[in-house]
């Protein structure tokens, strides 16, 4: 009975090694790239409105701004877009913040327009779940969600 009891002590470590190793790998987030007019301007833009902190790139060729997201992965700003593009607003990139409030005031203070979704001028959308989003474009016409959830 010992021999036995100590052989399934023993099969177990074996089985959750085997389980963990047959759990499906999910992919990650590593980054988004956005494809830009003004290199300068959309990094400058970017720093300011969310406090990005520009990390090392590769390339060091003058076309590229590389910040961190933190765990959700990095920010990759590459020139070289053509400045008539027009972008749809379901296409967007969106950042959260502790306070929609705090976050207006900013735009307010930098002359950026914003919107609801419906495109509202300085309306604030309230989802169904209680979280406050507002939209506006980069330099560059993408379109940027900035919402409070947290």
């Amino acid at each position: 009975m010992r021999a036995f009891l100590l052989l399934v002590l023993l099969a177990i470590p074996f089985q959750r090694s085997m389980a963990q190793k047959e759990k499906k790998q999910t992919a990650v987030l590593n980054h988004i790239a956005v494809y830009v007019a003004d290199l300068q301007k959309a990094t400058d833009f970017y720093h300011g409105i969310f406090d990005l902190e520009i990390i090392p790139e590769p390339f060091k060729d003058g076309r590229h701004t590389w910040f961190t997201l933190g765990p959700a992965g990095q920010l990759h700003l590459i020139q070289g877009a053509k400045a008539s593009t027009v972008h749809d607003k379901n296409e967007h990139l969106c950042f959260s913040v502790p306070s929609i409030e705090t976050f207006i005031k900013k735009l307010n203070s930098k002359n950026i327009n914003f919107e609801d979704w419906g495109g509202t001028a300085k309306g604030i959308t309230n989802r169904a779940d209680g979280i406050k989003q507002v939209y506006f474009k980069d330099p560059d016409g993408h379109w940027l969600e900035v919402n409070d959830d947290k």
